[in-house]
């Protein structure tokens, strides 16, 4: 059914919401350590910072998006990064215990955190969703993440994602594991058939509908919930959502040739040359939007991470009007 909401991302009348981490804040790996029981919770790849992809990213907004209302960050207490100019009216910081129920906290889990997005205060009707490692790469408008008769698009790769007969829950990855389970709840309200995989980029977002795919799959989200950590009975809401919308027809599937205009990623490999051949295939694709996935494990190359981050500022040199000034002399801001 077309939105009801057709002016809803309008210029200047949607937000961006991210989810952001650093694990270099003081306590936060001690922290993590103490809760975590699993080698998989401690995967240093979805908490690291060393790259500073939300500066870069934030930057991408005010290049090529510069239709947005404002910009939320949520992340948990105390942390924001050093470099961001907290008092800009078009930012604000959401730390986990705004949103989220005490008993639950603190979590590690991206998972919970994502399902709580819904609740964050003075928030768009529709708003775009962007994970910290992905960046705006050439003009976006409001109407790129909308189909013709006004529903939003969702972005699917062509091929299914996992299933759980076919995975090891002591040796699949948390968020294979996910996605299966999600599978298996949608198949039970919608119907036995494969599901694909989300295309890596933004996604656009009904809050309103998003609290009801949260009321839908009740059990499920609280169980996400309780979850420190991404769990094996998780299922992660960024997935969900979209499939969800789809099968209530509240969106429309986007077309290859529209995927592949949107969409464009980066494995971040601590191989020089794989990574290096990486950025350049972007630079040639150009991609509305990339994502710039950490594979560095637990030992970044640092030849690989300084050309990265020489590959940002070359693409995003401009500072946002979310950082703070730097002074002559004094660097205290740049991370």
């Amino acid at each position: 059914m077309p939105t009801d909401r057709a002016d809803a991302l309008q210029p200047n009348c949607v937000d961006v919401v991210y989810t952001w981490v650093d694990d270099s804040f003081p306590g936060y790996a001690q922290t993590l350590r103490a809760h975590a029981t699993d080698r998989r919770d401690t995967n240093p790849n979805r908490t690291r910072d060393n790259l500073d992809l939300l500066r870069y990213s934030l930057r991408s907004l005010e290049a090529y998006m510069p239709f947005v209302r404002r910009v939320h960050i949520v992340s948990c207490r105390p942390q924001v990064p050093a470099w961001l100019d907290t008092g800009h009216p078009d930012i604000r910081v959401v730390h986990h215990d705004r949103i989220m129920a005490p008993e639950v906290l603190p979590t590690f889990n991206s998972f919970a955190i994502v399902s709580h997005l819904a609740r964050i205060p003075d928030l768009s009707p529709q708003f775009l969703y962007f994970e910290d490692d992905m960046l705006a790469f050439r003009p976006l408008k409001p109407e790129d993440f909308k189909a013709a008769d006004g529903r939003s698009k969702v972005f699917l790769e062509d091929r299914p994602s996992p299933v759980m007969s076919a995975l090891d829950p002591a040796s699949s990855s948390p968020w294979n594991l996910a996605l299966a389970r999600a599978n298996e709840v949608l198949a039970v309200a919608f119907g036995a058939k494969p599901f694909s995989y989300l295309a890596h980029g933004p996604q656009i977002i009904d809050r309103d509908l998003f609290a009801r795919m949260c009321e839908h799959f009740a059990d499920e989200i609280a169980a996400t919930r309780q979850s420190r950590f991404r769990a094996h009975g998780n299922v992660p809401p960024e997935y969900l959502y979209p499939h969800f919308a789809l099968e209530t027809d509240a969106a429309a599937r986007a077309d290859r040739a529209d995927v592949r205009q949107m969409a464009g990623y980066a494995s971040l490999e601590n191989w020089y040359a794989w990574t290096w051949l990486q950025l350049r295939r972007l630079e040639w694709r150009k991609p509305a939007t990339i994502t710039l996935n950490d594979s560095f494990e637990d030992a970044p190359n640092p030849r690989v991470v300084a050309h990265v981050r020489h590959t940002l500022e070359r693409w995003y040199p401009r500072p946002s009007r979310f950082e703070k000034a730097v002074q002559p002399g004094n660097a205290s801001a740049s991370r």
